[in-house]
């Protein structure tokens, strides 16, 4: 039996749940989400204990992966409905930085230079905020986990760290591991 599947998912008093023909949506002081689960999942939300249970048919393989993969994903929902996620970017390099601006229609655009002959500019998706407080710092918040990863996979993506000397967008605690550059003629044996 998946461990993680069987834990409830509680929910607290400030935010409400709706269930019906296989849509769960949640909603939240931070935002409301809705989320379409496997028809093979059965999910009952508990009033009185405020908690959501996940249970599987049987114990067949794929509905063995979906028991604790669809768990999860509603407990992210309800958490990214009351606390949100968060992901911050660095960039470094000489002359590397991120700025947001408007465009004509009052839509936030996050403006990169980052060493090519022009700026990199990302439209911001309508249901994120991003701040750049300093132009090496880039927050990217949301309700939905997904949407913020995936928004800062496409920021970092512009210009992934190098190995030789690190410039590039990398997460805030992402390690990135050097390698040594090209010897000098005469060094050796």
């Amino acid at each position: 039996m998946s461990r993680i599947g069987k834990q409830p998912v509680a929910v607290p008093a400030n935010v409400k749940v709706q269930l019906d023909n296989g849509t769960l949506r949640v909603e939240g002081p931070k935002g409301k989400l809705e989320f379409r689960y496997h028809p093979n999942m059965r999910v009952s939300y508990d009033y009185q204990a405020r908690q959501i249970r996940v249970e599987r048919p049987n114990d067949e393989r794929l509905n063995r992966a979906l028991h604790g993969l669809t768990r999860t994903l509603i407990n992210n929902m309800v958490l990214g409905v009351t606390q949100g996620f968060e992901k911050r970017l660095k960039i470094e390099g000489i002359g590397y930085q991120a700025r947001l601006e408007k465009d004509k229609q009052g839509r936030p655009k996050l403006v990169l230079s980052v060493g090519f002959s022009h700026p990199v500019i990302l439209d911001v998706p309508t249901e994120l905020t991003v701040e750049v407080p300093d132009p090496n710092t880039i927050v990217i918040r949301g309700c939905d986990k997904q949407k913020v990863g995936e928004f800062a996979a496409e920021v970092r993506h512009v210009r992934p760290p190098e190995p030789y000397k690190g410039k590039g967008i990398r997460y805030e605690n992402e390690v990135v591991r050097r390698k040594q550059g090209k010897a000098p003629v005469g060094a050796g044996g």
